[in-house]
């Protein structure tokens, strides 16, 4: 089968796709034929072992990925395809999708994983490509909600509101009835009030608050790697009794109980993928250069087979 190897930390062309074996299911695991997967900023990340980092970031990077290179060499945190052998949980040719963790291995034509991990029936309303367009940014924004304790009516602060988390945030949260303002640059204003957004700040031109201004809920969706005098300015918007919470915020859970939420309110149409651009498996390592720029909006997805679109 084609997968795309991680032969050493570094660029994007560490990056390089080879023949390997069909990988052959344990007896608690689910062999999956892969459509579609994604290239998020934690996949950078895990190539480059963040390197950009604080030096606490980086360390503990290398010791759950690997010293010298990953111990995994497929990487990728998400995918979406069909179950080609089942267990208990799937039958054979359910479309599934969902988040690999730290087994990877979403960068190839198959992979295996336990049919514990959290993954679950694929959206019946969404193609493989835009289904693989929803456990990152969305289970990582469900989890910071839900922790952050989000309620009807909240009023509720966004900072990074047009990618991945951001897009998925600012529809859960107005799913939830809360009243939400959005932060991103000018380009994505649109997009981002496409989503339900109730107030859109653009940072690059706004760096305080009006006065009085206040939040019961401020969630960082961009974490360590960016920041903004209107960032810092997000600390001291809270409402008295208010929550600050980072995506860099300890190391969240994937369960597949999230992920089946997350499909209801797809198929319901309260939650629908965004999608900045597509790439074939062979241009992973292009895929990979434009994430980096840090200019995304929503996902970018990696197409591994025809049927995925």
């Amino acid at each position: 089968m084609r997968a795309v190897v991680c032969t050493a930390y570094g660029p994007p062309e560490v990056l390089q796709v080879r023949d390997v074996e069909k990988p052959i299911p344990r007896d608690d695991e689910v062999l999956i034929k892969i459509h579609a997967t994604t290239v998020s900023s934690s996949d950078c990340y895990v190539r480059n072992a963040v390197r950009s980092a604080p030096l606490t970031i980086q360390v503990l990077m290398r010791v759950m990925v690997g010293i010298a290179r990953p111990r995994r060499p497929i990487l990728g945190l998400v995918l979406a395809g069909e179950i080609e052998a089942a267990v208990t949980r799937f039958r054979v040719g359910d479309r599934i999708y969902g988040f690999t963790g730290l087994y990877f291995g979403a960068y190839a034509e198959y992979t295996c994983l336990p049919e514990s991990c959290a993954i679950g029936i694929a959206p019946s309303n969404l193609t493989y490509a835009e289904a693989a367009a929803i456990p990152y940014g969305g289970l990582l924004a469900l989890h910071f909600l839900k922790k952050g304790n989000l309620r009807y009516a909240h009023r509720v602060l966004i900072y990074g509101a047009s990618g991945a988390v951001g897009t998925a945030a600012v529809q859960l949260a107005k799913q939830t009835g809360a009243e939400v303002t959005a932060v991103c640059g000018s380009t994505n204003r649109e997009l981002v009030r496409s989503l339900g957004a109730d107030k859109v700040i653009d940072y690059t031109t706004q760096d305080t608050f009006e006065a009085g201004e206040r939040f019961d809920l401020v969630l960082d969706a961009v974490g360590w790697s960016k920041s903004s005098p209107l960032k810092v300015a997000c600390r001291k918007a809270l409402a008295e009794g208010g929550t600050y919470i980072s995506v860099d915020d300890g190391t969240p859970r994937m369960r597949a109980s999230d992920l089946a939420q997350l499909t209801e309110a797809v198929e319901m149409g309260k939650l629908k993928p965004v999608i900045d651009r597509c790439y074939r498996l062979e241009q992973l390592a292009e895929a990979h250069r434009y994430v980096e720029q840090g200019h995304k909006h929503g996902n970018v997805i990696v197409t591994v087979t025809p049927q995925a679109m």
